[in-house]
């Protein structure tokens, strides 16, 4: 007997039953109670690691923001509306925070002999393509501006909508399809065909 494969709709319903489960968390937070918002905490702590680092790229910030970002949540979960999913409000938060905390540092110099430098990593036989093109995609990441990795982050790494993002990033949504266009403009240019069919 085969199994069905999972429909568009299924995952629709399983995502409103996430939904609906962080939400009867977030109620019980208003009430105070530390485990519902431990379990919040545990739910959203990787996604949240994993897009601040992708968008700030300085470890020390990452977990600044983190903090702050559940600070709120655990503080102010009052200032949630309804108006999105709760997954969107936190992000939103979460971009608010990392931009604020990286408006406090200093743009990193750029280093006008590290192209000459040889590369002291592994020879492409040691690695296998697909970490060979999350490599390439991590440093081409790199050289986008903040808001631009946000924009590619959020679709690529969170499978959010761009209505999504742009509730998160607080601009309109012509903003974020014509960040989405010049990050992909700029990642062509920088892998130069070394992830054409994802870029």
């Amino acid at each position: 007997m085969s199994e069905e494969p999972i429909r568009i709709s299924d995952k629709a319903s399983a995502a409103r039953g996430a939904n609906a489960a962080e939400l009867l968390l977030l109620e019980k937070i208003r009430r105070g109670d530390r485990s519902a918002f431990e379990a919040l905490y545990r739910a959203y702590h990787p996604r949240l690691t994993r897009f601040l680092l992708r968008l700030v790229r300085r470890p020390q910030l990452v977990e600044e923001a983190l903090n702050d970002t559940l600070m709120v949540v655990w503080q102010r979960p009052d200032s949630f509306h309804g108006g999105s999913k709760l997954s969107t409000w936190i992000f939103a938060i979460a971009y608010r925070k990392a931009m604020k905390a990286l408006g406090r540092f200093d743009d990193p110099r750029e280093d006008p002999e590290g192209f000459e430098r040889a590369d002291e990593g592994p020879g492409p036989e040691e690695n296998s393509a697909g970490v060979l093109r999350r490599d390439l995609l991590a440093r081409a990441m790199d050289e986008l501006s903040p808001a631009h990795r946000a924009v590619v982050d959020l679709t690529y790494y969170h499978e959010l909508d761009y209505n999504e993002i742009a509730r998160i990033l607080d601009c309109p949504v012509g903003t974020v399809k014509t960040r989405m266009f010049h990050a992909r403009r700029q990642l062509r240019r920088i892998v130069g065909g070394g992830l054409e069919d994802w870029v």
